[in-house]
């Protein structure tokens, strides 16, 4: 059977493990070339494709739900489910998302761009599926970078203690999650990844028991818990965690024999109760270049084939936002022993990879536990460290009470550094940075800023780093505006002072972070016109500098905002609502991403669909305050003012 003419899995029941084989080949070679063609993950995919296979082989995909964990794994999946054909879209406009979507397809159950959440997503369906009487198969596929998180670690304690409750967990463990995984649990399973299966051990004491006289086929609950501690005894605390938990549980086995994995995976749903099945897989299987570097590969740009090398950029560009600010963190820290670097997994990322090279004594990654992260750094603040916490903005999310309750109400001095703030582009809405201009708002205490460039960014990290209570700065993706940057002595910035970039006396524009650019861009299109703007940038948004805006809007009457974030309590509203309060009139228009969700695309492709764009920008604000395109009506305009 070609991979092409599948439409359904359920196509795939009564095939071979020839035929599989055939379909997993197919599967890699559309994968490789659409991820080398386009971008998107590669390794995860690449390490699940027997797996997929071999689960699906023993479902009924029209009533039995898998939840895959994040969606980095789940490319293989996206083949046997109708999107073969569509597949080349992948990430790009109005294609195949990148992630989960449950809109995209009935076979996606869950939608996921976050980790940690499929144990938990799988369990709510299927206590649904049992509180209505019905009987069909949960199954959640779960990586063991993403079983640090304590999300899942909640789940699975809340499965363990449903005994009645079928609910299958499958481990795949390849022993990374987008960097090698962290902490005790991921040590643990690294010695199970290293120790013979045992199953073997407790079949033959079963067997021995009864073989024994008077005994026969049946097992008392007594003998079992016997078996089960010989079982442990034999090879030491493999499996034993799960089973103390509440779980039946099998393995480890080989995560590409197809074989082994079917007839596991059926024992498994005969058991009944909650079930953890641990795969062994490697990341970026049947990929030479992917298996040797497993972090490298975990997603790319479009790459070469053949050598596994990215393609190079049309043209040179400056240095990421991210770079510089790992490059100006091994700087501080190196000045400066108190000055620790923490991480959720996302060392490369966010660029603390630097640090981790070159003062891995300040460096620390917790896993994908952003809630620890966070009341971790309040922990060190207490004791006269200065943490800096870089996270992207979507995952901070997952912190919010630690914000809240950890550091602002305690007003603990340590520094958070949001990456990806703002429009991310093809992994589309659970990664847009466009809410924590939002929810930093509100939080007691908090230093909130953007730099308009990477070379503000070294000033306002140094600021952060200097000020007596918390901070957020936040960051976006990619490359940053090509100004000279110093390699060290970087003036501080005076907490809550904007600055005036252009004067003019028809418009204010009061720009936050990365739109600033844009609004010295837009103001020039409007000069054409002969509009002429004063351009602020912000700088920040808490404390916003009133002194700096209260008397220009008082004075020019207009008044325009432009943020990178959802309009919804983001930066606009913080500027309204201050002039409000001090009973200013004026005329406002907030420019930013309006209630929706930001759909995957390029980063261009979705500021135009959002009509952020300068041009656009410059149409709006001339809509807004009845300006023609007419540059003289314009002109005649304010001189029959005069």
């Amino acid at each position: 059977m070609r991979l092409s003419e599948l439409s359904h899995p359920n196509q795939l029941h009564g095939l071979s493990v020839a035929e599989l084989e055939d379909i997993a080949c197919q599967i890699r070679e559309r994968h490789l070339q659409v991820v080398s063609t386009s971008g998107g993950h590669l390794g995860p995919g690449l390490g699940v494709v027997e797996l997929t296979l071999a689960l699906y082989q023993t479902l009924d995909l029209d009533i039995d739900k898998v939840v895959w964990d994040v969606g980095h794994q789940a490319y293989p999946h996206k083949l046997l489910t109708g999107r073969f054909n569509q597949f080349d879209t992948l990430r790009q406009e109005k294609g195949v998302a990148g992630y989960l979507k449950r809109s995209e397809s009935k076979f996606d159950h869950f939608g996921a761009g976050h980790a940690s959440t499929s144990i938990s997503a799988a369990l709510g369906m299927a206590l649904g599926r049992d509180q209505k009487g019905e009987s069909f198969k949960c199954v959640a596929v779960i990586g063991d970078g993403a079983l640090t998180g304590g999300m899942a670690l909640e789940a699975i304690n809340h499965a363990g203690h449903l005994p009645k409750t079928p609910l299958l967990v499958v481990l795949n463990d390849n022993d990374m999650s987008i960097s090698p995984p962290v902490g005790a649990l991921s040590t643990y399973l690294n010695r199970m990844r290293l120790s013979p299966p045992v199953k073997f051990v407790s079949d033959s004491v079963q067997e021995s028991v009864k073989n024994l006289p008077f005994m026969g086929d049946e097992i008392s609950e007594e003998l079992k818990s016997i078996t089960g501690s010989v079982r442990r005894l034999a090879v030491p605390k493999v499996g034993a965690v799960f089973e103390e938990l509440g779980f039946t549980y099998i393995g480890p086995i080989d995560g590409h024999n197809i074989s082994q994995m079917i007839r596991t995976f059926e024992t498994a749903h005969d058991i009944g109760g909650p079930v953890l099945v641990h795969v062994l897989t490697t990341k970026g299987k049947g990929y030479p270049f992917a298996e040797e570097d497993q972090v490298g590969y975990h997603a790319q740009s479009s790459f070469d084939l053949t050598t596994g090398k990215s393609l190079p950029s049309s043209k040179p560009k400056p240095p990421s936002y991210s770079k510089v600010f790992g490059q100006t963190l091994v700087k501080l820290c190196e000045q400066n022993s108190r000055v620790v670097g923490i991480t959720a997994a996302m060392a490369e990322g966010t660029a603390l990879n630097l640090l981790q090279k070159s003062i891995p004594d300040q460096y620390i990654d917790v896993g994908i536990a952003e809630q620890h992260a966070v009341t971790l750094a309040a922990g060190m603040a207490c004791e006269g460290m200065k943490p800096v916490v870089a996270i992207y903005s979507t995952f901070l999310q997952r912190a919010y009470d630690q914000l809240i309750h950890d550091v602002g109400i305690q007003n603990l001095p340590v520094t958070f550094v949001l990456d990806r703030a703002g429009i991310v582009g093809a992994d589309g809405p659970t990664h847009q940075g466009q809410y924590d201009i939002s929810y930093l708002r509100s939080v007691p205490n908090f230093t909130v800023m953007a730099p308009k460039d990477e070379g503000e960014l070294q000033r306002m990290l140094v600021t952060c780093l200097n000020h007596n209570g918390p901070t957020a700065l936040r960051i976006p993706r990619g490359p940053g505006e090509g100004v000279i940057l110093m390699e060290e002595g970087w003036e501080l910035i005076k907490v809550g002072n904007g600055e005036i970039l252009l004067e003019g006396d028809d418009l204010l524009i009061v720009a936050y972070g990365a739109m600033v650019s844009q609004a010295v861009i837009t103001a020039e299109l409007l000069r054409e016109s002969g509009i002429i703007s004063t351009v602020i940038n912000a700088r920040f948004l808490r404390p916003l500098d009133e002194e700096l805006i209260h008397p220009l809007a008082l004075r020019i009457g207009k008044v325009v905002t432009m943020e990178e974030g959802t309009l919804l309590g983001g930066f606009g509203s913080a500027v309204v609502e201050s002039l409000s309060d001090s009973d200013i009139q004026a005329s406002t228009l907030r420019i930013g991403i309006p209630d929706r969700l930001v759909d995957h695309a390029s980063p261009q492709q979705s500021k135009e669909t959002l009509s952020l764009t300068p041009v656009q920008m410059s149409k709006r604000i001339k809509q807004k305050f009845g300006w023609t395109k007419d540059e003289a009506v314009i002109i005649n305009n304010k001189n029959s003012k005069i």
